[in-house]
């Protein structure tokens, strides 16, 4: 099948690759950089597998038919299939997500192919699907929600928990078809697969996204207990965790619930409930907000003048640190009259972050830090400093 991808992040990127190993796959962007990378077989992300997966393709040890383009109407054109994997950032303002991308996509779709079949893998409000083909008047356009984790994304395309595909009763074949597809790229024969209601589907995706928010909420909770009253945090959650209806995953304490799904998934499942009774979804987005000024609070009891921030991303081995935690913290301890300064090797050494100059000579940054704040410790680059470093890290891993 000729399939075109919309969007080279790693929702995007992943299922470029994973599809592209029995179709005719064109990747679309707007960032010459990534499109070129992609036709030289370079990740434009920080993936394991999907590094590998192309480092592979391009000595000859893999087939992919994977290329990428600028020309998105070319792409769409010539495709049976496309796939949009775009931005939806949430809108404070509006509290909603903005999902002019996605729109755009299917405006150009409508006039240059509109045979052609449309999923959207970007997350959107609760009833989006049904809007947009009443907006369109089309059929063609479907939901399928992406459970991928930043820097494991082709992974977990290549081992999915599930198959969700969103479709109405005369989309059920393509819908069908399609999970076929992720099914066929994948590693797991025995994979579930799920076809529901299109609206079903955006729910099952911003209720699994907060649920694991409530989760990293709850340990981060009981860690924060446990640091006033000087008990053992760990020795808490390990007699908790022995429940086997618990289990001891998802429980390393944190500075909060960060990078590009949680925060605003969990905003946009809140905006849905407007005119429904809730207080759990509240809590959840609330509490995020709690823990970030108690991190900050803890760290100002050292007194520090200066404080280094050890990596913004959220997740170890990622490159990703959209709407992490962190910057939060950060600004909270800027307002307190605190100089912060950052090292993060993915921004130029020299260079200003929201106001934060990078330090990216390590021995300098550890020099100027009074305290050293850590949301997951790197023993190899930090275990000299210890007595600087404010972390909450437990088990050393996300």
């Amino acid at each position: 099948m000729k399939i075109a991808v919309a969007g080279t992040g790693y929702v995007g990127l992943s299922l470029a690759v994973l599809l592209a190993q029995h179709n005719e796959v064109t990747a679309v962007d707007v960032v010459s950089e990534r499109v070129e990378k992609i036709n030289r077989y370079e990740s434009t992300i920080q993936d394991d597998y999907i590094e590998r997966y192309l480092a592979e393709a391009k000595a000859g040890r893999r087939s992919l038919n994977l290329h990428a383009t600028l020309d998105g109407e070319s792409a769409y054109k010539a495709a049976e299939l496309v796939v949009l994997a775009v931005p939806t950032n949430y809108d404070p303002d509006r509290k909603f997500f903005d999902c002019s991308a996605v729109e755009n996509v299917i405006r150009i779709v409508q006039r240059v192919n509109p045979d052609a079949w449309m999923v959207i893998k970007s997350t959107i409000p609760v009833g989006y699907t049904a809007r947009i083909r009443e907006q369109f008047k089309t059929n063609r356009v479907l939901f399928s929600p992406e459970f991928l984790r930043e820097s494991k994304a082709l992974y977990d395309n290549l081992h999915p928990s599930r198959i969700i595909v969103g479709a109405f009763e005369d989309q059920r074949e393509f819908a069908a078809r399609f999970a076929a597809l992720l099914k066929e790229g994948s590693e797991e024969p025995d994979v579930r697969i799920l076809i529901t209601h299109p609206t079903e589907a955006e729910a099952v995706k911003l209720f699994a996204n907060t649920y694991l928010a409530m989760r990293v909420s709850y340990f981060n909770e009981l860690d924060t207990y446990a640091q006033m009253t000087g008990l053992n945090t760990r020795e808490i959650i390990e007699g908790v965790c022995l429940d086997p209806r618990i289990g001891s995953h998802y429980n390393n304490p944190s500075f909060g619930y960060g990078g590009y799904c949680l925060p605003k998934d969990t905003k946009q499942l809140l905006a849905n409930f407007a005119d429904i009774p809730q207080s759990m979804i509240s809590a959840v987005v609330k509490s995020n907000e709690v823990r970030k000024r108690f991190i900050a609070d803890q760290i100002l009891v050292r007194h520090p003048k200066t404080v280094g921030i050890y990596r913004l991303t959220m997740k170890s081995n990622s490159d990703n640190f959209r709407a992490s935690a962190i910057q939060d913290v950060m600004q909270y301890l800027h307002e307190a009259g605190v100089e912060v300064f950052i090292y993060e090797p993915t921004l130029e050494d020299g260079s200003v972050f929201e106001g934060f100059p990078v330090i990216n000579d390590l021995d300098g940054f550890k020099n100027v830090s009074q305290v050293i704040v850590v949301n997951r410790f790197d023993e190899d680059k930090l275990s000299d400093v210890l007595q600087k470093v404010y972390t909450c890290d437990l088990y050393g891993r996300d």
